[in-house]
């Protein structure tokens, strides 16, 4: 007969803000993949498309800053969404060196898919908080991370192009 498992003391880790951040963002991280790998879709993916629909004429460079992403892994995962036909690179006509990022059509549907399911993806698991607790949650990890809250519509479809 086996001798269940022991429930490991925790204690000395959950003091810490990150421990506790980081355990969240494991379940979150689950979540995101399970309700959205019907589309496909990963994290950085649905990152990108959502900037790129709020944010006419940005570019790569923008996104890599906006995600913590480096050069060369930006360039890599853009060349992986044109090869799927959800974004393309355009040449600036101000600046014929700069290329913008902009949705396709399909990119367009995929978002606005990607995002009707993400308004209620995480209620589940999120249930133990009333909703100004969680508004409260995000806007403190926004604060921890160095990042305000948009002044914008946080459920803003995609923009046309």
């Amino acid at each position: 007969m086996s001798t269940p498992p022991r429930t490991l003391d925790t204690s000395g880790l959950t003091h810490l803000v990150g421990y506790a951040a980081s355990r969240a963002a494991l379940e979150m991280r689950k979540i995101f993949a399970h309700h959205m790998q019907p589309l496909d879709l990963k994290i950085v993916d649905y990152c990108i498309l959502v900037l790129v629909a709020a944010n006419p004429q940005v570019n790569q460079k923008q996104l890599g800053q906006a995600l913590d992403i480096s050069a060369p892994n930006m360039a890599v995962t853009l060349d992986r969404l044109v090869e799927r036909g959800w974004v393309r690179r355009v040449r600036s006509e101000r600046d014929r060196r700069a290329q913008h990022i902009h949705l396709t059509a399909a990119g367009r549907e995929l978002v606005n898919r990607a995002h009707a399911i993400s308004r209620t993806m995480e209620d589940g698991a999120l249930r133990m908080l009333s909703a100004a607790e969680r508004a409260l949650l995000i806007e403190l990890l926004l604060r921890v991370a160095g990042l305000a809250l948009p002044r914008f519509a946080a459920d803003a479809p995609a923009r046309e192009r």
